[in-house]
């Protein structure tokens, strides 16, 4: 009662609630306005693909068409073989999100629990990995797949992944084992637990919001992975959907014409479409991606 009347006796001065009122409008604003911003090329892309062919390149631009040509979703399927883009598409992405998460999360327990001669170095060289560019380790590994004969197969797109390979995530990872608890592990030893019965038993479970992250970060790499498909896939049945799409391209754009003809609307909706599994993915799991990001960065 006392603290109530003493909020009643003291209320906040109306200057201040006008400028609290003010400084939440302007943050509003400016986060609507940036929102805005960054969506203004997806709304293009709509427009665009829903676009006929003559209003294409017209100056000024009309974000909404005369008439929606529903016909550009509709007319690439027929012309190459999208439903072989994605299924291709859909078996490395899945596959090589599975192998990330059982390889990264082996490796960071190993570095985080498993006392080992050298685990400091060797968690350092495995750091130290994420700083070489992709070309420099490009040739060397397209020779050892040609040489094993597992160029134009997915072999070189997956095996890397349940190696192992992905650092970055294996140091997420490390560092989210390091705040749990090692009372945890001695307990579980007295019962008899193993190593491999601790980290399926009870570190598994509690780095699931850390593995959700990885989940949805891997996901989206590999369902627009352009170059790795690009450099081990030779035939057009194997493409994936970003290969596909500049399998499309390319093959429109041969029977001549500007930039600005009839494959522009096409290109465009066929983009939108591969875009949907990566959104709908990140939507259904966007509280478990926010949770996983607010618990790493608290705890790491």
């Amino acid at each position: 009662m006392t603290q109530l009347a003493l909020h009643h006796k003291h209320p906040a001065p109306p200057a201040r609630r006008a400028l609290h009122f003010t400084g939440r409008t302007l943050l509003y604003l400016l986060i609507c306005f940036g929102a805005f911003i960054f969506t203004l090329p997806f709304l293009w892309m709509l427009s665009t693909s829903l676009t006929p062919k003559e209003w294409v390149g017209v100056v000024p631009m009309r974000w909404i068409p005369p008439r929606l040509e529903w016909n550009n979703y509709v007319l690439p399927w027929s012309v190459f073989p999208f439903p072989a883009f994605y299924r291709n598409t859909i078996v490395i992405t899945f596959t090589n999100v599975l192998g990330v998460l059982l390889s990264a999360s082996l490796v960071a327990f190993g570095f985080a629990r498993i006392r080992f001669w050298g685990r400091d170095a060797i968690f350092l060289m495995t750091l130290a990995t994420m700083m070489l560019p992709t070309q420099v380790t490009l040739i060397p590994q397209y020779l050892l797949w040609s040489r094993l004969h597992a160029i134009n197969t997915y072999w070189p797109l997956i095996v890397p992944n349940f190696l192992g390979s992905a650092a970055y995530d294996i140091f997420l990872l490390r560092q989210f084992y390091m705040t749990i608890t090692t009372e945890l592990d001695d307990a579980a030893r007295i019962d008899g637990c193993g190593w491999f019965g601790i980290y399926r038993r009870i570190l598994l479970p509690q780095i699931a919001p850390a593995l959700g992250v990885l989940a949805i970060i891997n996901f989206s790499f590999n369902w627009n992975d352009f170059f790795g498909p690009l450099i081990y896939i030779n035939e057009p049945q194997r493409f994936t959907v970003a290969l596909g799409l500049r399998l499309f391209q390319v093959g429109r754009s041969a029977g001549g014409g500007g930039m600005l003809d009839v494959r522009m609307p096409q290109i465009m909706a066929m983009t939108i479409v591969s875009m949907i599994p990566v959104l709908l993915v990140f939507f259904l799991a966007q509280r478990y991606f926010i949770q996983g990001i607010v618990i790493t960065g608290v705890k790491g």
